[in-house]
C-alpha cells in the first residue's frame, strides 16, 4: 500500500477496525472481512515482520553492515576511542566494535521462538494497542512482551562473544569510572550489558520496519489474507 494512500485513511475506518478487535462476536464492518480473518491478518503480518527482522539481523553484517543498528560506543567512550585511535590504537578498537556487533548478530537468532510465541498469545486487547497505536504499536507491542526474557537469553551469548576481546574488560573499568563521573549511563557502563540492549533495540527497530512494509505493500507479501485485512484499509 502507499505510504499516502494509508496516511489517508479515515478516522472512522480506523474506528471502526479497532473497535472490531475487541469484540470477536461481531464481524469488522470492512466489507465481507470477519473479526477472526482480520485476527489473523495480523497475527500474520507480525509474525512475518518479527521473522524477517531475524533473517536480516542473525548473519554477519547483520548489525555491523546496518548504519540503522550498528552498535557504537555510547557517548564519552566513542570520543575516548577517537583519541585512541589517534595513539595507534585504532586496530584494537575496531576489533572490539566488530565483537560487539558480531555478539549481536549471533544472538538475535535466538528471539525466533519467544516472537512467534508472542504473536501467538496476542490478546484482543493486545491487538487493539497495535490497531490504534500507530508505528511505533509493533515496536512496543514486541519490547513489553520479549524484552526481558531475550534479555536473560542474550546476555551470556554476549558476553562469551565480547571476552574474546581483551579490550572488552578494559571497557568496563574505564565505563566504570566515567559513570561515577556522570559521562556514561549506568546501563551503558558494562559492556554486555550494553549490547545486549542495543541488540534488543535493533531487533525492535527492524521488526518495525519489515511491519511498515507490509502494511504499505500487503499484496507483495503474498498472503491471500493480509492482502485482504490490509487492503480494506485503502
Amino acid at each position: 500500500m502507499d505510504r499516502r494512500q494509508f496516511t489517508t485513511i479515515s478516522g472512522c475506518t480506523i474506528a471502526a477496525l479497532v473497535g472490531a478487535a475487541t469484540t470477536q462476536a461481531h464481524a469488522l464492518s470492512l466489507g465481507d472481512l470477519t473479526n477472526a480473518e482480520a485476527s489473523q491478518g495480523l497475527k500474520t503480518a507480525l509474525e512475518k515482520g518479527a521473522l524477517a527482522a531475524v533473517a536480516i539481523l542473525g548473519k554477519a553484517d547483520g548489525f555491523w553492515g546496518n548504519d540503522k543498528v550498528r552498535i557504537p560506543l555510547p557517548g564519552f567512550l566513542d570520543d575516548a576511542a577517537k583519541l585512541l585511535k589517534t595513539l595507534g590504537q585504532g586496530k584494537r578498537v575496531d576489533e572490539l566494535l566488530l565483537s560487539m556487533n558480531r555478539a549481536a548478530e549471533t544472538a538475535v537468532p535466538m528471539a525466533k521462538d519467544l516472537l512467534v510465541g508472542a504473536v501467538k498469545s496476542m490478546s484482543v486487547s493486545d491487538a487493539k494497542k497495535i490497531l490504534s497505536g500507530g508505528d511505533t504499536s509493533v515496536t512496543s507491542f514486541f519490547a513489553e512482551k520479549t524484552r526481558q526474557p531475550l534479555g536473560l537469553k542474550f546476555l551470556p551469548v554476549v558476553t562469551q562473544a565480547t571476552e574474546k576481546v581483551g579490550l572488552a574488560a578494559k571497557y568496563n573499568q574505564v565505563a566504570a569510572k566515567a559513570q561515577g563521573l556522570g559521562l556514561v549511563k549506568k546501563e551503558d557502563a558494562n559492556i554486555q550489558q550494553y549490547v545486549t540492549a542495543k541488540s534488543l533495540d535493533g531487533l525492535y527497530l527492524m521488526i518495525g520496519e519489515e511491519e511498515k512494509k507490509i502494511r504499505q505493500d500487503p499484496v507483495g507479501t503474498g498472503s491471500a489474507v493480509l492482502k485482504k485485512v490490509f487492503g480494506a484499509l485503502k
